[in-house]
C-alpha cells in the first residue's frame, strides 16, 4: 500500500520537464514554490531567488521573536528619557 506525502506548493513540475524549460517554469511560477516530482512524488523543492530571500527573512525574524520570549521577564531598568 503506497502511502501519499503532501505537496506544499501549488505548482508541480516533473524531473524531465524541469531540465527541458526550468527558466519558464520558474517564471510561469513567479514567487511561489515549485514541487518538483520523481515518479509522481515530491524529490525537491524550487524557490525563486526572491522566494527564497523573503523565506531567510521570516527565519531571521522567528530568531528574534524567540530571542526576545526568552528575554522577557528578566531585570528591568527604569530610566528617565532625559538621561538618554
Amino acid at each position: 500500500m503506497a502511502i501519499a506525502k503532501v505537496i506544499h506548493a501549488s505548482h508541480t513540475v516533473s524531473v524531465t520537464d524541469l531540465r527541458r524549460d526550468p527558466s519558464g517554469i520558474l517564471e510561469s511560477a513567479g514567487d511561489m514554490p515549485i514541487a518538483v516530482l520523481n515518479h509522481n512524488r515530491p524529490t525537491a523543492y524550487l524557490l525563486s531567488a526572491k522566494a527564497y530571500e523573503t523565506l531567510l527573512e521570516k527565519l531571521d525574524d522567528v530568531s528574534l521573536i524567540n530571542l526576545v520570549k526568552s528575554r522577557r521577564g528578566g531585570k528591568t531598568v527604569k530610566v528617565k528619557l532625559e538621561d538618554l
